[in-house]
């Protein structure tokens, strides 16, 4: 029993590398592509920082599906750890809707911050995982054929849901909405029944998050988002789930390698074509089935890398760093979104106004962002060598 709950480092790494990506959002490369325009390599950072508008994928859209992935990593590890101290299926079962609540209601603090009241919304990644994680413990304990017979109910139910959900009227005021007419993302054919704020995860936050408290009606989300995109987020889980129960098993290395990048190009392919054919476009936004596929495909491909690096290789140490943020991801998210503003706001105190103009203006938002950065990993190296461990 100790070798089936002993951590895996690789996935630890692997999570810091997404929260590493998260935490970094601080360098602000598109204001140093902005200041710099004629730099390639600065446009390039730029396009990998930020989420692209609807259709596609950058680097930066791979955080939230790779952290959702490893929660369907780490759950087969959970359960055999708690298994293993006496617990039975119903304090499990209780212990999970606990952790589930608490993920939920800690989105919507995240989010409500700077706010005038509570901002009742769950498109916030934790809130996300939180609305799912219950559903995917039960599915926990399910033999692998009826686990992947899940999945397929998850994204074909998913997908039909939206595909028969009406589309507006040729009259519908799109500007209602939030969304130009002349929005160079609106699709047509059988995918336009995911368009922007006109499809059925619109229409039901309409309605659902109109039921809590708010300063001002709910008309839409400025970014797309929505509260269901939890369903395939669930299938994100799932994906991840199938990959904690290959590293649980009792194959080789080798052969563990293998199954992740077959999983991962399959799922790759099997996405990049449900898109181009226009059954289901790729939106990271509103978590499409394909988006689900083809994420999911790279999330495989990417533990197969640090798989390979880490586990077969043994080089675990070169990427302590990251080991020192993703054991302790919960704390790094929060610290993410919460301290960054009060550092930046007190480092000129102590350096000078004009500290990080040390390189050229161009680069300031570098230079802040980067100490910032440098400071928010310190805070996380302290807790991990006084073994302070955030978890729900």
């Amino acid at each position: 029993m100790e070798n089936t709950v002993k951590r895996n480092h690789a996935v630890d790494i692997y999570r810091g590398f997404v929260m590493f990506l998260m935490m970094a959002e601080v360098l602000e490369f598109s204001k140093v592509s902005k200041a710099i325009p004629e730099s390639g390599f600065w446009k390039f950072l730029a396009f990998n920082q930020s989420h692209v508008e609807w259709i596609g994928c950058s680097l930066h859209d791979m955080i939230q599906p790779s952290f959702t992935f490893l929660v369907g990593v780490a759950l087969p590890y959970s359960i055999a750890a708690r298994l293993s101290k006496g617990a039975n299926f119903k304090s499990l079962l209780m212990h999970t809707i606990k952790r589930s609540l608490i993920l939920v209601l800690l989105g919507v603090f995240l989010r409500s911050i700077d706010r005038q009241m509570t901002y009742w919304t769950f498109e916030d990644t934790l809130s996300q995982i939180g609305l799912g994680y219950t559903f995917l413990f039960v599915i926990g304990f399910l033999k692998p054929k009826m686990q992947m017979i899940s999945l397929g109910i998850i994204l074909f139910g998913y997908w039909l849901a939206f595909v028969l959900f009406p589309l507006p009227e040729a009259n519908f005021d799109l500007n209602s909405v939030g969304v130009s007419p002349d929005w160079p993302h609106w699709l047509s054919g059988i995918s336009s029944h995911w368009n922007k704020n006109t499809n059925l995860a619109w229409a039901f936050d309409t309605w659902f998050l109109n039921l809590f408290p708010r300063e001002k009606p709910f008309l839409f989300n400025g970014g797309g988002y929505a509260t269901l995109s939890f369903i395939p987020t669930l299938g994100t889980m799932i994906l991840g789930l199938f990959a904690g129960n290959i590293l649980k098993s009792a194959k080789t290395n080798q052969e563990k390698l293998k199954t992740f990048l077959m999983y991962g190009i399959a799922l790759v392919a099997i996405g990049f074509i449900l898109n181009i054919t226009g059954i289901c476009p790729n939106v990271k936004r509103i978590w499409t089935p394909t988006w689900v596929l083809f994420s999911g495909g790279w999330c495989f491909i990417l533990l197969s890398i640090f798989y390979f690096l880490v586990e077969i290789k043994n080089n675990g140490k070169w990427f302590e760093f990251l080991r020192i943020i993703g054991i302790n991801s919960i704390a790094a998210y929060v610290i993410a979104h919460t301290l960054v503003y009060f550092i930046a706001d007190n480092l000129p105190i102590h350096l000078g106004h004009n500290f990080a103009k040390i390189f050229g203006e161009q680069y300031e938002h570098l230079v802040n962002g980067g100490l910032v950065l440098f400071i928010e990993w310190l805070a996380l190296l302290w807790m991990f060598r006084k073994k302070i461990f955030i978890k729900i």
